[in-house]
């Protein structure tokens, strides 16, 4: 019966999208993007132009008729990614996809998000501008819930339209935060490596920072007067596969006028982020007599991460600093219900949790709770055994006040009020990337940041009782890493290490030094930049870290064991330059040869489901390098052969070996062929998308797309045995702003402004994204006029 209930719903759907194909409602289900419409609320008439790629450009007489209208306009594009958005933080994707989500829900329930959510609202100054204009925008979602077309993708899964509440801006924060986060995927992976196998296996990883890498400088402005497993592993496998949005890493840089062919600042960003489509980011411009920002949009949330004006630009990496600990729990002997402490034993707190699973009954659920955080025993499937293990979680520990800071960010006047508003980040770690008409570029680490006796070992499950809320623990921001015009005339991030300015090392999961590497190289080696130069920049697909590993494999590598076909490929790859086209055979080499070369190293060890869990972290990124250039390691020896102890010459030659035959079987025998179109593509996902039938409808792509990992083109992928390089996570725009011409900067999206798949622009910019184009961010308001495509005018209701 269940059987014939499924097939019964696929065929129900297929019947839907065929209907609306053959345009039975097409028109009723597409944004509206013309005309006039009455909107609550709204003081005086408010004009939205959409520019030719659906961008609304939002004239309004005051911020709060904007914002409002901001929120219809984000709605009526959005609205489905706003839903699910919304529910990940608070336990809810069950009541969409069922019981696969259930340890997802228990998970984020766990975290506490939403309880650090009913908090903040609470002690909110309803008062305040920023509660002002968020509950602006609020009113304007609601709206279009009211009396816009429900999006097909309500109708699918056959959940109801409900208003938005300022609860749910701060849960989408919370979800964004976490999925920042990096502990939780390395810090008990490398508790059960240095159980498993003891200590000396953990000196080759790299969890210290090379000192001969490229870190991020400091500098500080003169005064002017003076001039066990993964824990998350299963989590984010059940995110990605929904296609939601997360966040992975960043570039940036800020070229200073003394660098710059016009003497003006040049600035450029790409934020890393899981593709998805719709995409993550939702542009608009805002224009009010006072007011005027150019912003891109997290989808439910008032204010822009990422935005410019005339006077100033900034944009952000991801720090990777360390902001979540684990902690070994000591329950008493003989009274369960109780725990350790400093102070002495202390009870559980106990929390119990109903979640609503759609076409089955509710599941309850009770966890436990420390001083330090959640006990994921019982929780997260993938920490066994009786031992409690807690997690402590920077955002929920302290006052949230993110929203005030992208408050004060949106509406900052200069560097000076634009800094002030930094501090009150705490939660997610943010470089914050600056530059301005006045000349200025900067770029601040934005995080709170504690200083404890265990910041050298936050990698591992801690076991003592350290109270990380104590404050004289925590730095001033002031000690935060930063550069203020350096007088190196640039500033930049790529999620790598930064020196200290606290005399400490900062804990966290930087990624290797190959992005910024590379920036810096192209930055130092020129003084006359434009914009064209660094739209070719930000579209780099060259890796001199990966020529180098090529030039230490090689080293060791036994010719005598390959064939004369063999040897002409590995020849091609020691004259190889490090560009990652299309047309080139050495990336897919290359790639194969290190998949084969990790598993080689470390799985024997590891077994098949840690290496797995080690392959998705930072820390493998890291490692690859260094293991390269290493002579000597513990894990070149397979243990799994009692009677050999292999060196890295067999490891390295087997590989290749590896490598070759695998692509000969999967490619041809003609290595010319080996292109990296052949493997390397892009497709965007979305989560109805799954369904086969509904792939080509709801899905973006394929393309086969240059780039590779860790470029400034940063087009990642998971190694894995299947030898095809499908992209899960990149540029999430690519923005450059010239100051010398700030109505001609340029930008892109993956794939289009809207995610209302009866838009026609769902995808109208995926061809042009792939291909490595922009297109203008419009801010003159007479070029905007004359050329918009459509006008939507709201008018007051009476």
């Amino acid at each position: 019966m269940k059987r014939i209930k499924v097939i019964g719903v696929v065929v129900l759907v297929l019947l839907v999208v065929s209907a609306i194909f053959a345009g039975v409602s097409v028109q009723a289900l597409s944004p509206t993007y013309e005309g006039e419409s009455k909107l609550s609320k709204l003081s005086h008439e408010t004009k939205v132009y959409y520019d030719s790629y659906g961008i609304p450009h939002i004239y309004a007489d005051n911020e709060d008729d904007a914002f409002r209208t901001l929120g219809y306009v984000h709605a009526q594009d959005r609205l489905w990614q706003m839903e699910l958005l919304r529910r990940i933080g608070t336990g809810r994707l069950s009541e969409v996809f069922g019981s696969k989500m259930l340890n997802t829900d228990k998970f984020f329930l766990s975290l506490g998000i939403d309880e650090a959510t009913k908090q903040t609202v609470s002690e909110l100054d309803l008062n305040s501008p920023t509660v002002r204009l968020s509950q602006a925008y609020l009113d304007g979602i609601n709206q279009f819930i009211e009396e816009g077309p429900t999006p097909i993708e309500f109708y699918l899964t056959g959940i109801d339209k409900a208003p938005f509440q300022l609860e749910d801006i701060y849960n989408t924060v919370g979800y964004m935060a976490f999925s920042f986060a990096m502990a939780h995927k390395t810090d008990p992976l490398l508790t059960n490596i240095k159980d498993k196998l003891g200590v000396e296996y953990l000196k080759d990883l790299d969890l210290n920072v090379d000192p001969n890498t490229v870190w991020i400088k400091n500098h500080k402005e003169e005064s002017k007067e003076a001039l066990h497993n993964s824990i998350a592993s299963s989590v984010t496998k059940a995110l990605g596969a929904l296609s939601l949005p997360l966040f992975e890493g960043s570039n940036s840089w800020v070229i200073a006028p003394e660098k710059t062919k016009k003497g003006k600042v040049i600035f450029a960003n790409d934020p890393h982020i899981g593709f998805s489509q719709p995409a993550v980011w939702y542009e608009a411009h805002i224009n009010t007599p006072n007011f005027e920002k150019y912003g891109y949009f997290m989808g439910g949330m008032p204010f822009p991460l990422l935005a410019h004006d005339r006077n100033l630009a900034y944009g952000m990496t991801m720090f990777e600093n360390d902001d979540i600990d684990f902690f070994y729990e000591e329950s008493h002997p003989t009274e369960k219900d109780k725990y350790r402490t400093k102070e002495g034993w202390s009870t559980y707190e106990k929390i119990n949790k109903i979640i609503k699973i759609k076409d089955s009954t509710d599941f309850e659920f009770t966890y436990r709770k420390t001083v330090h955080g959640p006990i994921l025993n019982g929780i997260a499937d993938q920490v066994k055994g009786e031992r409690p293990i807690a997690m402590w979680w920077m955002f929920t520990q302290h006052k949230n006040e993110l929203m005030d800071a992208l408050y004060g960010m949106t509406h900052a006047r200069n560097k000076s009020e634009f800094q002030d508003a930094l501090p009150k980040i705490h939660a997610p770690g943010l470089n914050i990337m600056y530059g301005d008409a006045e000349g200025n570029v900067a770029w601040w680490a934005s995080a709170k940041i504690y200083k404890d006796a265990n910041s050298a070992h936050t990698k591992f499950v801690l076991q003592d009782t350290s109270d990380l809320k104590d404050p004289e623990r925590y730095l001033d921001f002031s000690e935060n890493p930063q550069a203020i015009n350096p007088p190196w005339n640039y500033v930049y991030s790529a999620n790598n290490q930064p020196d200290s300015i606290a005399g400490m090392q900062y804990p966290g999961y930087y990624l290797p030094e190959n992005r910024a590497k590379r920036i810096v190289g192209l930055l130092e080696a020129k003084n006359d930049w434009t914009i064209d130069d660094v739209k070719g920049m930000i579209n780099d697909v060259v890796s001199s870290v990966n020529t180098s590993i090529i030039t230490d494999l090689n080293g060791v590598v036994n010719r005598e064991e390959l064939s004369d076909a063999q040897i002409s490929v590995l020849d091609k790859l020691l004259v190889w330059k490090g560009e990652n086209n299309l047309d080139n055979i050495e990336p897919t080499v290359f790639h194969r040869w290190i998949y084969f070369f990790l598993k080689n190293t470390f799985v024997d060890e590891l077994g098949e489901e840690m290496f797995d869990q080690f392959l998705s972290t930072h820390l493998l990124k890291r490692t690859i390098a260094p293991m390269a250039a290493k002579n000597e390691s513990i894990w070149w020896d397979n243990i799994e052969t009692q009677s050999v102890v292999e060196a890295k010459t067999q490891i390295v030659t087997e590989s290749f070996v590896q490598a070759f035959e695998f692509l000969e079987g999967d490619l041809g025998a003609d290595n010319g062929a080996w292109t990296w179109d052949k493997v390397h593509t892009l497709e965007h996902p979305h989560p109805i998308g799954q369904v086969e039938a509904l792939r080509s409808f709801f899905n973006v792509g394929p393309f086969p797309v240059e780039g590779t990992r860790e470029v400034i083109n940063n087009m990642a992928f998971n190694y894995d045995g299947d030898g095809m390089h499908h992209v899960t996570a990149g540029p999430s725009t690519r923005r450059v702003i010239d100051f010398s011409d700030i109505e001609n900067s340029m930008s892109i999206l993956p794939t289009g402004q809207s995610g209302n798949p009866f838009s026609e622009h769902y995808d109208d910019q995926a061809e042009m994204y792939v291909k490595g184009e922009f297109r203008k961010m419009l801010m003159n308001e007479k070029e905007i006029k004359e050329t918009s495509k459509s006008l939507l005018t709201f008018k007051p209701t009476e």
